[in-house]
């Protein structure tokens, strides 16, 4: 249920096991930095490390959930072009990476496998926050902004919402009265941005003033707006575009099979499909996306891949 009054907020604060079912189905599912200025990242030293607080902020006026979450594909293909784009898998519809990756797995051989493990989806989360300390910019403190955050700062959202442990309390650390500060810790392991040692303070209340808690709700960002189909590029331009950037796999896929199959021509060359030695039969059943365990932050892999790009 969407709130458009603080009043109507604070009494729905019994919703939170709604909350926790959104949470689990987000979590079991079958882009770097913004120049968007409403978004906020931290900065980190010369040495890759860096620390910031920041409060987690609930649903948006009118909207019924504090977070959205957003698959993108990010890989580099034969012709030397990066393929970073958000999957149409976000808004329920099919995806042209998605049936590649499909193929490639069904047919059964490990070099196509591969392939598709390193054209995965990746899950993002957009949600809203308050800054509470930014020692690199402290002009931020007291003000929202959006914040895109990947897997690992997510686990440790539910790990705070389903406790692991009979002594522990749920806290949903999206309340505004009983939610919990985040104290973002970043290393640089591996030259990547690792979040391991981040963690939730205590429960306690982003502010003793109800006008206050109401001009912080106020001024969140619409998070419904990042679902809009109209923000997505259709199937025919990312199937166009993932064509360019595998532009030259069918001549290296060729030295490993018999036969390559090319009959279906787009703009500025062949569509590249896997062998035909190495694809298993198709069937009208709808391409599954392939989802792997990922190590490393969605955050600063697809902001290495933008600047490399």
């Amino acid at each position: 249920m969407a709130f458009t009054s603080l009043s109507e907020l604070r009494k729905s604060r019994g919703g939170f096991d709604a909350l926790m079912k959104e949470v689990e189905k987000i979590s079991n599912p079958s882009q770097g930095r913004s120049e968007d200025t409403r978004f906020w990242q931290p900065e980190v030293d010369k040495a890759g490390n860096g620390y910031a607080v920041i409060r987690f902020l609930p649903a948006p006026s009118g909207e019924d959930l504090p977070f959205v979450q957003i698959w993108n594909h990010g890989f580099q293909g034969p012709s030397g072009k990066w393929y970073i784009e958000n999957s149409l898998t976000t808004i329920g519809k099919t995806d042209p990476v998605s049936e590649l990756n499909t193929e490639l797995w069904n047919s059964g051989v490990e070099s196509n496998k591969e392939i598709a493990r390193k054209q995965k989806r990746r899950l993002t989360y957009i949600s809203n926050i308050l800054v509470i300390k930014d020692p690199s910019r402290p002009e931020n403190e007291g003000k929202v902004f959006l914040f895109k955050y990947g897997k690992k700062i997510w686990e440790k959202i539910k790990d705070q919402s389903q406790p692991q442990f009979e002594d522990e309390k749920p806290v949903n650390v999206f309340d505004f009265w009983e939610g919990a500060n985040f104290k973002l810790k970043i290393r640089n392991v591996e030259g990547y941005r690792n979040y391991d040692k981040s963690e939730f303070e205590s429960t306690s209340s982003v502010s003793d003033s109800d006008s206050r808690i109401e001009e912080i709700w106020k001024n969140q960002h619409s998070l419904k707006e990042f679902l809009d189909p109209k923000n997505f590029k259709t199937y025919d331009e990312l199937k166009s575009k993932l064509n360019m950037v595998l532009a030259g796999a069918a001549s290296a896929t060729a030295k490993k099979a018999e036969s390559v199959d090319l009959d279906d021509p787009v703009s500025g060359g062949s569509e590249v499909r896997p062998p035909k030695t190495q694809v298993a039969t198709k069937s009208n059943a709808p391409a599954k996306d392939l989802d792997f365990d990922d190590d490393e932050e969605s955050i600063s892999y697809f902001a290495k891949l933008a600047n490399d790009d």
